[in-house]
């Protein structure tokens, strides 16, 4: 009875902590558990003398593990290999300003960015702060517009509407206006890598990877004005 006590206390405390992981998270967590979960197994049957029971019950499926496994990873490699095919030119959409390079997972909507100028430049937005974030937003608002407006977008994704309560600048009107282009007409380049596409995408490929992409980030789904337009704006770049 302690044991069974035990091991459901152990399995809500596992998925409670597991639902508290960020989504791109949460296969690796997933594997942790499963490997954690396989080793306790092994230490527990050993300490009541039962390994004998795993060890036969391996010898027992050894013969239909031998005919089953090839085929599943076989299917599965085929699988991902037609997947990748499809999902490699959109997985990932990259926007660079003159100050930030930011990255966008399609299956996650997870944010990352790198600093690439100023007094914090190579560092990662991951590593940052709170106060640092407000100096790296001072700093992007003097220098360059664009940059501002794609480091709130992090900040809004990341932690909501919280940081803006700290940010005095922002609550006197010094928050960056969401309409302009700052940064000028798109290049196909940039059209290419913010859509998550290769040079030579078909018309369908960009319209399917615009769709995608503004789904994730659409204002109406407390996404971007600011990456909405973006994205908008590659694809018309791209189909013109």
């Amino acid at each position: 009875m302690p044991l069974t006590l035990l091991v459901i206390v152990l399995s809500v405390v596992a998925w409670v902590w597991l639902r508290n992981q960020p989504p791109s998270q949460r296969k690796p967590a997933i594997i942790k558990l499963a490997l954690i979960a396989g080793i306790a197994m092994v230490v527990l049957m050993a300490l009541t003398g039962r390994l004998h029971v795993l060890f036969a019950l391996l010898a027992f499926l050894f013969p239909l593990l031998r005919r089953v496994l090839p085929s599943i990873l076989a299917g599965r490699v085929a699988g991902t290999g037609r997947s990748d095919a499809k999902a490699k030119p959109g997985n990932q959409s990259h926007v660079t300003s003159d100050i930030l390079e930011m990255s966008l997972d399609h299956d996650s909507g997870a944010m990352s960015g790198k600093i690439l100028k100023g007094p914090m430049v190579g560092r990662e937005l991951a590593d940052l702060g709170e106060s640092e974030f407000l100096e790296l937003l001072r700093y992007c608002r003097e220098q360059d517009e664009d940059s501002a407006r794609l480091l709130e977008t992090y900040l809004d994704r990341r932690f909501g509407d919280s940081w803006r309560a700290d940010d005095e600048a922002g609550a006197d009107g010094g928050e960056s206006g969401e309409g302009a282009n700052a940064g000028g007409p798109l290049t196909e380049s940039e059209a290419l890598d913010i859509l998550g596409l290769e040079a030579g995408a078909s018309r369908e490929e960009i319209i399917q990877a615009h769709r995608r992409m503004i789904q994730k980030v659409h204002p109406d789904r407390g996404g971007s004005n600011y990456l909405a337009a973006r994205i908008n704006e590659a694809k018309d770049c791209l189909l013109s």
